[in-house]
Formats: C-alpha cells, structure tokens, sequence
C-alpha cells in the first residue's frame, strides 16, 4: 500500500497560493494546534484549510460537504462554507472553509441567549429528514449500553478515588436499574452531530452561540449522545436546560447527562493510566462539567433502590412525571 504524503508548509503554501491569488507570497499558513498530523492549518485571518490525511478521511469529508449544505437551512447557527475544495495529493481531499468569527468555548461562557442557541441546534438536528442524512452515506450508530457504561464507569471511579481525582460515593445512584430506566427508546434516531465539543462550539464574547465546526463524524443515532458532548464542553445545566428547550423530556436528558458522567470517569482514568487521549486538564475540566447538579435531578426518581430491581412501568411514570414537571 502506499504510504500518504504527510503535509507540510511547503505544500500547504503551493496550494493556498492557488486558491487564493494573493500574489506570490500569499497569507501566513499555520498548523492549528493540536489537530493533529499537521491535518488543520490557519490561513492568515480569514481561512481554514483542512487536508483529509487518508483515502477514509477523504470520504468522510466528501460527505461532510454535502452534510453542511444538508443542515445549514434547519440551524439557526453557522456552518462552515467552503471556498474551494479538490484534492491536495492523488485520492486525498482538501477543503478551505471561511472561519467562523468567535472563540472557542473553553474561551468563552455560554450565556442564556447560547443555551437558547445550543437549544436550536438540537432542534434543527432533529429536524434533518433521515432519509436525505442516509442518501448522503451517513452511518447509522447503535445506542450504548449505560449498564455496560455504569460498569465501566464504576471500575474508573474506584481508581480515581484511589487517586483523590474523584469521590466514588457519587456514582452510587447510578444502579443497574436506572440504566434500564434511562435506555435509549425505539424510534428515536436524530442526525446526530457525534462531535459536540468544546472546540467546535464558536462562541462570541457576550456568550452567544454563532457557529458549529466539525461535522466529519456525524451519524444518525441517539439524541444523547449530543446532549452528552454539551454536558462535557458547557456544563450539565446548560446543556439539560438546552435540550429541554428544544423540547426532549427527562429520559433522554437524563440518559445524556449520565453517558457524560460515566464517560468523563473513564477517560480521565484512562489518561492517568497511561491511555486515552486528550489533556489531563481538559478531561478534568470535562469531569467537573459532567458532575454539576441539576435541577432535574431533584424532580426525578431513579428507582435504582428496590431489591427486586424495581418496576419497570412504574419507572417510565417517573420519566413521564418528571416531564411534567418541567
């Protein structure tokens, strides 16, 4: 097989210099730190250029192309608009996309007004007609197991405990019952953005939400798992409270709340461990963001503590009463 090009200065200057038509020097080019391979590079001020590194990436961004043209109508946030795209080496695809104005959220609080934002983008999500998302070639994903999840999540909070990283006493009312209580529902399969972090939240100054970056992995799949990624990038509030104006009840917020949990233990304690990937300070932010209280939390009951294992019809009437609660 034949080994890729690996992208350099060189190569990216050549190309942008023929998009652009800048003269011969053209705009600075840079690596975007941490994309890793040298994949995502700044182009001055204005541009990003993404070099898909393999013939896989190559066709999840074809795909990605046409996604955006797909969902931008149901966002009322932007997603990026390529400027040019073709192939920077034979088979391997490039795209060189307008930047979105606007930090990052990790820079930038989300307000009220972006969690009203963060609320549209779920519901636009939603709204992207399934059958157009798999005419594109967009994978359907099963949902997780959360017993699996719980499992797993237990075996890491007893090790970070062991490491005074976490208290494992807080996993407790997470019980084998609850996570049949919080299984994803038949029928519910959304387009799925699959990669909802905090870098790929554009966030502005005073707090809005303006744009959405990062749609190579997107899926058709489990609501969930989105309102999972927002609990990690912006805080368990704000990511319930999102999903709740966009108008999905307690189970699937609850379900995404607790998939955040379990997966901010098991990354953190992979990454201690010498596995995983990601920095130690961004899995322990993600950690603390995941563990903030809800409100939810309060009006619903998990009804983990029954001997037998509790009643199933009597759980859903829990989710149910939870949701008229709010």
């Amino acid at each position: 097989m034949t080994q890729a090009p690996t992208p350099t200065e060189d190569t990216v200057r050549r190309l942008v210099r023929s998009l652009l038509k800048e003269g011969a020097g053209g705009p600075d080019v840079r690596p975007v730190a941490g994309s890793g391979g040298h994949a995502t590079w700044w182009v001055g001020t204005r541009h990003v250029l993404r070099l898909a590194p393999d013939r896989e990436a190559a066709l999840r961004q074809r795909r990605e192309l046409r996604l955006r043209d797909l969902v931008r109508p149901h966002l009322p946030v932007a997603v990026p608009v390529s400027v040019a795209h073709g192939e920077w080496a034979p088979g391997l695809t490039y795209t060189l996309d307008a930047k979105v104005p606007g930090g990052s959220a990790p820079e930038h609080d989300v307000s009220a007004l972006g969690e009203a934002d963060l609320a549209g983008l779920l519901r636009g999500l939603r709204e992207v007609p399934v059958r157009q998302a798999e005419a594109l070639g967009v994978p359907r994903a099963a949902p997780r197991s959360l017993e699996e999840l719980r499992a797993a999540a237990q075996d890491a909070a007893e090790r970070l405990g062991a490491a005074d990283e976490f208290d494992a006493a807080r996993l407790h009312p997470f019980t084998p019952p609850a996570t049949v209580q919080l299984a994803a529902q038949s029928g519910g399969v959304v387009l799925v953005h699959h990669g909802l972090t905090g870098a790929h939240l554009v966030v502005s100054t005073d707090g809005r939400v303006r744009g959405v970056l990062g749609w190579a992995d997107v899926v058709l799949g489990d609501p969930a798992e989105d309102i999972a990624a927002l609990a990690l990038a912006v805080g368990a509030p704000a990511a319930v409270r999102a999903a709740t104006l966009a108008g999905y009840g307690a189970r699937p917020c609850l379900r995404g709340l607790w998939l955040a949990r379990c997966d901010s233990l098991v990354h953190l304690a992979d990454r201690l461990a010498g596995r995983g990937e990601g920095s130690l300070p961004d899995l322990r932010n993600g950690l603390r963001h995941a563990w903030e209280a809800i409100l939810l939390e309060r009006v619903t009951e998990l009804r983990g503590d029954d001997a037998d294992g509790g009643d199933a019809a009597d759980d859903a009437d829990d989710a149910d009463d939870a949701d008229d609660a709010l």
